[in-house]
């Protein structure tokens, strides 16, 4: 664990009078379930270029050690660094069932006392829906503390009746106690909007991944994907449909292989990758049918060192989400990173700031198995195109970056401690 930096006191002038003292840095706590391999980076990011003191509270060691993850159906530990670069502690999870699947998965009554204890100006939490982060939201201890609440959340998906009216009527309740929300995109500003907070208290703070790390291992990502293709058997020729995360009902597998099955027959001859595993794994090989290693191929889950190369294997990313699950949908921005254009869902939150239509991806309704058809015919109708696009993706996902995501999350701080 790296050791909060100490500000040195200035020795003094040449002329014998004291220097001005250095402001000393705002302290930025900041609470997450787990180490995360999409945010990890980004605490690194932060640690080195805000210009805040930071340190961050885990309630939960998923990821560091082997764990089972119930949707993926199987057991591993992230081989990225996840700890590296920042300060960062464990606070002790009494949960018999640890996880975020459910309110009581992160149950840590040492919390508020840690967080008192390192003397934060500010606090930003990831998330509202456990049992410690209600006991955070509602300390009387740290009232003084600043709240800024991170979410990606969205109401893309139609709700209706009453319990959907009563957890809105909670969020507004909920949302009283944060001075500043950082929403990730458009769909979830919208979101905090409709849950009471004020367009004066929202931030744009893009949601991202390390796009240093995917652009700098394009070109040895192609390599290596092309040697893999081999190895699963693809034609070196064929445009490959992309598919890959977990086999689960929100993602919508069998509807992506369910439109891949009805295009149009083209000389060009696509196939169908998946990649990952979960509970659909076997109804997805079933519904291949004879088309099982001729055109539709699966290939198993992979670690993070090993995305680049995924993506690379892909012409086109699909993501057939459908529900409020897909809150953001992280795998277009890995793959637009390796030059992929992409087709998401109208559930996909980052759709409205991710897909610009013909030009970085394309959008349809989502459960539209027919409009997904179509899409993949029109994706996949002219080769040179669907390059092209690809280039325009990789150069559209620069905006959504560690470095606009820090600016956005430094000025908020800037903002509420200014006055406090």
């Amino acid at each position: 664990m790296t050791q909060v930096e100490e500000i040195p006191k200035s020795p003094g002038t040449a002329s014998g009078k004291p220097a001005a003292a250095a402001a000393p840095r705002q302290r930025l706590a900041v609470v997450v379930s787990h180490p995360i391999q999409y945010y990890s980076p980004w605490f690194r990011h932060l640690a080195e270029h805000s210009g805040l003191e930071i340190k961050v509270f885990y309630l939960w060691d998923f990821g560091v050690k082997e764990t089972r993850d119930i949707t993926f159906d199987t057991s591993f530990t992230w081989d990225i660094p996840l700890l590296d670069g920042y300060d960062h502690g464990f606070i002790p999870n009494r949960s018999q069932d640890p996880g975020t699947h459910h309110f009581r998965g992160l149950d840590n009554p040492a919390a508020e006392a840690a967080i008192l204890e390192w003397q934060p100006d500010v606090l930003l939490l990831f998330g509202y829906t456990y049992a410690t982060h209600l006991r955070l939201i509602l300390s009387r201890r740290l009232r003084q503390v600043r709240f800024i609440f991170r979410g990606d959340s969205h109401d893309l998906v139609a709700s209706h009746g009453w319990k959907p009216a009563l957890s809105r009527f909670l969020r507004q309740v909920i949302f009283r106690r944060f001075d500043c929300f950082l929403a990730t995109g458009q769909a979830n500003r919208d979101y905090f909007l409709h849950s009471g907070a004020s367009a004066d208290r929202i931030r744009i703070a893009p949601h991202c991944v390390d796009n240093e790390r995917f652009q700098s291992s394009s070109a040895q990502a192609h390599r290596a994907a092309a040697e893999w293709k081999k190895e699963l058997g693809i034609p070196a020729e064929a445009p490959v449909v992309l598919f890959a995360g977990k086999f689960e009902e929100k993602k919508r597998p069998l509807d992506l292989l369910n439109a891949f099955l009805g295009m149009k027959a083209t000389d060009t001859k696509p196939v169908l990758l998946f990649v990952g595993s979960g509970s659909l794994e076997a109804a997805l090989r079933e519904a291949a049918g004879e088309q099982f290693g001729k055109t539709i191929f699966f290939a198993p889950f992979q670690n993070q060192s090993q995305m680049p190369r995924t993506y690379a294997t892909g012409d086109l990313l699909v993501l057939p989400s459908q529900g409020r699950g897909e809150t953001w949908g992280l795998a277009l921005n890995e793959a637009m990173n390796l030059g992929k254009p992409v087709i998401a869902s109208s559930h996909v939150g980052s759709g409205p700031d991710l897909v610009i239509e013909g030009k970085t991806g394309w959008t349809f309704p989502a459960g539209d198995v027919d409009a997904l058809r179509d899409r993949l015919d029109q994706a996949l109708s002219n080769k040179a195109t669907l390059r092209a696009m690809g280039e325009t993706a990789r150069k559209h996902i620069d905006g959504f970056s560690y470095e606009e995501a820090t600016r956005a999350l430094a000025t908020a701080v800037a903002e509420i401690t200014v006055h406090a």
